[in-house]
């Protein structure tokens, strides 16, 4: 069965961060497949403590921008599946089959998920990279005020 290049790109945009299309891909032997769960779900963790004990909690300041990188590098794979030309996308995942074969081709779902993958995944990236150095200058500066007290 020859492997889709839009399902492949929806797939790595919407459960990316959890190896589904890793495991679509390359099948249930990928290693990077069974290791990206484990950054989501250290994210997911982050998120539940800072809801339990607040922004205040150091942890989670480290483990929230785990989550919103591991999002946004599966919208950038998203969107390299999704522009990846026919003939590379048929030589790569279908080798088996015609090089120009009908599932490398490029239609309106696959920039739809093009699209959508550049605005979450930049939207995801910029409010990761925001939140991990507010929280940085934030504790440098609760810091700096202990030791001039």
């Amino acid at each position: 069965m020859p492997k889709n290049k839009t399902l492949a790109a929806w797939l790595t945009f919407l459960v990316g961060p959890f190896g589904l299309h890793r495991f679509y891909l390359f099948g249930f032997s990928d290693r990077l497949g069974w290791l990206l769960p484990v950054p989501t779900l250290l994210g997911l963790h982050g998120v539940q403590r800072a809801r339990e004990l607040g922004l205040d909690d150091p942890l989670s300041w480290l483990l929230i921008p785990l989550l919103g990188f591991t999002v946004a590098g599966c919208a950038i794979n998203a969107m390299v599946y999704g522009l990846m030309a026919t003939l590379t996308w048929n030589t790569r995942f279908n080798p088996e089959h015609d090089a120009n074969h009908a599932s490398g081709s490029t239609n309106w779902l696959t920039i739809g998920a093009v699209v959508l993958s550049l605005l979450v995944g930049s939207t995801v990236l910029i409010s990761s990279i925001v939140f991990s150095f507010q929280h940085y200058f934030e504790y440098q500066i609760e810091e700096s005020r202990k030791l001039s007290q």
